[in-house]
């Protein structure tokens, strides 16, 4: 273990902490509650090779597994979010790689009862200014169905640079889709990007 992981960061009603197996009734209660909200948006299994037997989707407990040896690998971040002391969704910076290129992209879901609070953009900058500034990444992406206004609406507060499209990048709610990429690297944001994100809120509250 580093000083990049386990860790748990804060900003005001908004923690990052590492998700844990006894998440599981409230990770799966959450879930319950938002499946409509999250299908579009959700990854999903591709049909199998020919000859393949299907790929099962995984069990909570073997989620968290394979999250932890990622994480205790130096790969993944995978953070649950609170708000206000409950769970109000999931983060994971994942895909981290080193050598020439230091760099990782960030996907996230929040509970539709918390979203439009500010939540989202705030864990986001927590994560990337820990990325940043302990994990000792230079850049950083998230990626996004072009349909996904409110996850765009995140990015586009933060000031992540639109990079272009990626055609039929993932398998998302049943079929490959296209993706918009938004990157950031550390010379963008000296000042850090939660500082960017709360003088951007004081300025639109002004």
């Amino acid at each position: 273990m580093t000083a990049a992981w386990p860790v748990v960061l804060v900003d005001g009603d908004v923690l990052l902490r590492p998700i844990r197996m006894r998440d599981q009734k409230e990770w799966r209660e959450v879930n319950r509650r938002n499946r409509e909200w999250l299908r579009p948006w959700e990854a999903t299994v591709p049909p199998p090779a020919p000859g393949m037997p299907p790929a099962q989707r995984p069990t909570y407990r073997q989620m968290v597994r394979h999250l932890r040896a990622e994480a205790n690998a130096g790969r993944m971040l995978p953070f649950v979010i609170e708000y206000r002391g409950r769970m109000a969704g999931q983060l994971t910076v994942a895909g981290i790689t080193w050598g020439s290129m230091c760099s990782g992209h960030v996907g996230y879901w929040v509970d539709s009862e918390v979203a439009g609070r500010g939540v989202m953009p705030t864990a986001v900058a927590l994560a990337v200014d820990h990325c940043f500034r302990t994990v000792g990444l230079h850049r950083m992406e998230v990626c996004i169905r072009p349909e996904n206004g409110p996850s765009r609406r995140v990015v586009e507060k933060l000031g992540f640079r639109e990079e272009g499209l990626r055609p039929r990048y993932l398998h998302i709610d049943g079929a490959w889709r296209d993706h918009l990429v938004f990157a950031l690297t550390v010379e963008e944001i000296s000042e850090g990007l939660l500082a960017r994100w709360h003088r951007t809120r004081r300025r639109d509250a002004a």
